[in-house]
């Protein structure tokens, strides 16, 4: 390194500044000053041109010869060093903040170039006199979005809570955020407030973690170091809520103790006990259970309560005590599923889509459709008001016609002999001609008709019966008999029922078959709620898969 005198003018700008940010033009005023006072304290420091050229560049002291430029010397001092690997970065950044405090974004922005010239953050932490920590923080902060950091360099800064949480996000989330918020010529101030309220993420700590490395790893966890937080705790979070807390629930359900349950909280943070659980704050006992919860941070909290004693059983009753019941530990909460609730109702509906194209595309035996007639009406989306009285459910009660068709396996396997009995059962339990909420309607009347149910009508001469009938309906019934009306009407009732003592009577209004008028309404009104149904756009999304041309889809499935 050598001193020689140059003429200031001649000196040509870096290409590559350590400090973007301009100064102040009071702080340029006061240079100014000094200079023409008493002249260039510290030389610059320059360096030969490289590629051949015969010039200098400054290295150091950029504000120093323009403000000689300014006060009108003809020549200044200057030290000429070899240029460095790193282009004199490191010594440039070393002197600018020794004279001047460098801005806090140049100075982010400084650590950086360093690092892409080769420095190692340990290196430029020797050099700086700066813990390794400090610097990894300082590079955390050159990559906040560089809109921003123009904008923070004109000293427009957010607060450490707010750059902590912006530097932490991505830089598309950045984008996107400071479209929102970016100043303007009206509003130059930036509302960092904002900005960090729209890049906040609920962040969950390993500090709070019980689970290991083992489950860390399955439930996708990356551990990300929180520079800004103090350097003698434990900083690693991650954003991953959802595989953290089931990281949390699966650790709790293995490490369960023999009396104790996964509780639920409330709104506010409280863990809900098993009804009737008396909370325990003092020293539980064996007896006492454990309820383990996780709290708002995710952490593993456990409580103690105990459930009230049984009652014992009477005398007489339930030989043998309570030695062999089960321990009472109260309600156990469900452990958290494997399919959300938004995926098993997709999955519903793939199923529905896939089994209703089946039934309209897939060869089917005859024993086999008649074996899924059966269990449709096993399933619980079916309810029969029955003749029996009462409400049927499929799933419960019409649910006992289908069971015999399976075997021991769960699998369908029946004969035809089963088969058959299966479906007198269970037409037995639906069909019903009962004047009442029962009533299965003209269906019923037209399949009594079909399998000549009429034969099996009781005897209607009866005094009950025939009591029910008006004097030309009882009239009429004495037709094709030997009984011939009489003056009384019970009296001709006494005769009918006297002839039909050992006889059979039928009311002709009792037999199975529709009048024709009514059997007609209701062909017609389903003609309507089909044509209905085909307009319907669910049922044509179907049609597309099979369902459009229903009777050719179902006579080609068949054949």
């Amino acid at each position: 390194m050598q001193l020689i005198k140059v003429d200031p003018r001649a000196l040509k700008e870096n290409p590559d500044p350590l400090r973007q940010t301009k100064s102040t033009p009071q702080a340029d005023a006061l240079l100014l000053a000094t200079i023409k006072a008493v002249g260039i304290v510290q030389p610059p420091v320059i360096t030969p041109e490289a590629g051949g050229g015969n010039g200098y560049i400054i290295n150091a002291g950029h504000r120093r010869v323009k403000q000689a430029i300014a006060a009108g010397l003809e020549e200044i001092d200057v030290l000429v060093d070899e240029a460095s690997n790193d282009n004199g970065a490191m010594r440039s950044m070393v002197t600018n903040i020794a004279f001047d405090p460098m801005n806090p974004v140049d100075q982010w922005r400084a650590i950086e170039r360093l690092v892409a010239l080769g420095w190692t953050e340990e290196a430029i932490g020797v050099a700086l006199a700066l813990p390794v920590r400090q610097i990894k923080k300082l590079r955390l902060l050159a990559n906040v979005l560089p809109a921003m950091l123009d904008h923070m360099a004109k000293g427009d800064m957010p607060n450490e809570q707010q750059l902590r949480t912006i530097a932490a996000a991505s830089l598309d989330e950045q984008k996107e955020v400071w479209k929102k918020h970016k100043p303007s010529k009206g509003d130059p101030q930036v509302s960092w407030w904002s900005v960090a309220q729209g890049l906040q993420k609920t962040r969950m700590y390993a500090r709070h973690a019980s689970f290991g490395d083992d489950l860390a790893q399955a439930y996708g966890i990356q551990w990300v170091e929180d520079l800004f937080a103090p350097a003698d705790e434990d900083s690693r979070y991650t954003t991953n809520v959802e595989g953290f807390l089931g990281a949390q629930q699966e650790w709790m359900t293995a490490n369960l103790p023999k009396k104790g349950v996964i509780a639920e909280t409330t709104n506010w943070g409280e863990v809900k006990l098993p009804p009737k659980a008396e909370r325990v704050y003092g020293k539980p006992t064996k007896s006492d259970c454990t309820a383990m919860y996780l709290d708002r941070e995710g952490r593993v909290q456990s409580v103690h309560y105990r459930m009230p004693e049984a009652k014992k059983p009477k005398a007489g009753k339930d030989a043998g005590g309570t030695d062999n019941a089960p321990e009472d530990v109260g309600e156990v909460s469900r452990p958290r599923p494997d399919v959300t609730r938004k995926g098993v109702e997709m999955i519903g509906d793939y199923r529905t889509d896939a089994l209703r194209e089946a039934l309209g595309r897939a060869p089917i035996e005859d024993d086999a459709l008649m074996a899924l007639l059966i269990l449709a009406f096993a399933g619980q989306n079916v309810s029969v008001t029955t003749g029996s009285g009462g409400v049927y459910h499929g799933h419960s009660r019409l649910a006992k016609n289908a069971a015999v068709l399976f075997d021991a396996d769960g699998k369908l396997a029946f004969d035809m002999d089963t088969l058959r009995v299966a479906a007198r059962t269970m037409l037995v339990d639906v069909f019903s001609c009962r004047e009442n909420a029962t009533n299965s309607g003209i269906a019923a009347r037209i399949a009594g008709e079909m399998i000549g149910a009429d034969a099996f009508l009781p005897n209607m001469g009866t005094e009950d019966f025939l009591s029910c009938l008006s004097r030309p309906a009882l009239e009429g019934s004495c037709k094709d008999t030997p009984v011939l009306p009489r003056q009384r009407v019970k009296d001709t009732r006494a005769a009918l029922v006297e002839h039909y003592k050992e006889g059979h009577f039928v009311h002709p209004s009792a037999l199975f078959a529709p009048d024709p008028a009514k059997l007609s309404d209701w062909l017609s009104s389903r003609a309507v709620a089909a044509d209905e149904d085909e307009a319907d756009e669910d049922i044509a999304d179907i049609g597309e898969g099979g369902f459009g041309e229903d009777a050719e889809a179902f006579r080609e499935a068949a054949e």
